[in-house]
């Protein structure tokens, strides 16, 4: 790869991160060298490349696949005098480099690059939307004995999975380092596998992952609509489970609702533990924030954040932890350069493109075309006069969400859906409400729904 095909790649980047975010995090960015599948780069400071590696690692990867460059790790060091060959993962030094190993390792022991050394169980902060997942994997990782086989995670952006999967890692590796441990993400699965039938090395691909004591795979849901894959993923999972080996899954929804994907596949992942990572909680953002802020202290001391910062924010950002993560960094990156404290006042003028995103109010209308996308019809046949169950049964769930997300009357809805009374939109509210505590499908409609409109 050349630096010209690289500045190809990041205009692509460009498209997926937004203006903005281009500018500032992936444009200082300078390629330096790939060398067996070690893509390095020279950044301006440490925390320049830990944050590209935390929020855009995965689309850096993404964008040069697309470009035919088989990349398996990333490497963001501030010393460009160090563009020499990477040394063996073991011993990147941790002081001046940030790395990701976002693809699978072929030696037998648990990559420690393979982890990022911030997602661990001790930077993890627990609260009630999050602590039956964040005990279930405290339990794999100590190694106990399991009642369950695999535990499936499931919920929004930036609710802690993939931190999960990570801290299980480390513990693992700290514990019992004997065991080989794989965690991958589903797209690199994927890859890994489209490889092997090119290069004709199949054998060598289901050796690789048929052999490792715990294999974690990041994102399943990306594997929809793969259908070889798919029956590769399907026989793997079977004879890990038959061998007693650990699996953990994450996702961004619960097995049954997960759209492209076979059957037979969500059946066996929901046959284990399955466990929502709900929404947090304002107390839990603040504590995510207090935490953060005890990690940046560290890179720009001396730093003071004035009282009712963190309950401004967690307050006004709560549908994506990580953009709240994201706006407590663009904080400190800001006050360390002005030599100012984080007072409220620099809070809402450094933050104001965030905080106008996390104001955005919900209408019916995006709620009807969410559902009527989600259920596969018409939204004409939703809004329309026809009875049918395939259309109304969505149209009392876009009547619930409405009630429940807008602040429209019953006889403002009633309007919108095709000027029905108000008696009717209380009758499909009713109705969803009663079947939310019954039906499980609904259960978790409404909850997909609810998230990725709030996002």
């Amino acid at each position: 790869m050349t630096n010209e095909i690289w500045a190809q790649v990041s205009e692509e980047l460009k498209q997926a991160v937004g203006a903005n975010n281009h500018t500032t995090w992936i444009a200082p960015l300078r390629f330096e060298a790939l060398v067996d599948g070690v893509a390095r780069f020279h950044v301006p400071t440490t925390f320049h490349g830990n944050y590209v590696l935390q929020n855009f690692g995965d689309q850096i990867l993404t964008q040069l696949a697309r470009a035919g460059f088989a990349v398996q790790r990333l490497i963001f060091a501030q010393s460009a005098s160090a563009a020499a060959a990477p040394r063996p993962a073991a011993a990147q030094p941790k002081t001046d480099a940030a790395s990701a190993h976002l693809a699978l390792e072929d030696d037998d022991a648990t990559p420690s690059a393979t982890l990022d050394p911030r997602f661990t169980f001790d930077r993890f902060v627990v609260g009630k939307p999050n602590e039956m997942a964040h005990a279930a994997a405290r339990r794999i990782a100590e190694g106990g004995s399991l009642g369950f086989n695999p535990l499936f995670l499931y919920g929004g952006v930036g609710l802690g999975k993939t931190h999960l999967m990570h801290a299980i890692g480390h513990e693992l590796r700290a514990c019992q380092p004997h065991l080989k441990v794989v965690l991958t993400s589903a797209e690199q699965f994927m890859y890994r596998f489209i490889t092997a039938l090119r290069d004709k090395r199949m054998m060598d691909f289901k050796q690789l992952f048929r052999s490792v004591d715990v294999l974690m795979v990041d994102d399943i849901q990306f594997l929809g609509g793969k259908d070889s894959t798919q029956e590769e993923f399907f026989h793997t999972f079977n004879a890990l489970i038959d061998a007693g080996k650990r699996i953990i899954i994450s996702a961004d929804r619960a097995p049954g609702a997960m759209k492209d994907v076979e059957e037979r596949i969500t059946s066996r992942m929901g046959s284990g533990l399955v466990v929502d990572l709900f929404p947090t909680d304002f107390e839990l953002r603040v504590g995510i924030l207090q935490a953060k802020a005890d990690y940046y202290r560290a890179q720009y001391p001396g730093i003071v954040v004035q009282p009712g910062v963190y309950e401004f924010l967690a307050h006004r950002i709560s549908n994506n932890v990580r953009v709240l993560e994201g706006a407590l960094t663009r904080l400190f990156a800001f006050a360390s350069l002005v030599g100012r404290e984080i007072s409220l006042e620099m809070t809402q003028d450094c933050l104001a493109d965030i905080l106008r995103a996390s104001d955005r109010k919900i209408t019916v209308e995006e709620i009807q075309r969410r559902v009527s996308e989600h259920y596969n019809i018409r939204l004409s046949d939703m809004i329309g006069p026809k009875r049918l169950r395939s259309y109304a049964r969505p149209r009392q769930v876009a009547m619930y969400l409405s009630k429940k997300l807008t602040s429209r009357s019953l006889p403002e809805i009633g309007r919108r859906f095709g000027g029905r009374d108000h008696t009717t939109v209380m009758h499909g509210v009713r109705k969803i409400e009663e079947l939310k505590a019954t039906d499980s499908q609904i259960a978790d409609d409404l909850e997909l729904l609810r998230r990725a409109l709030e996002e």
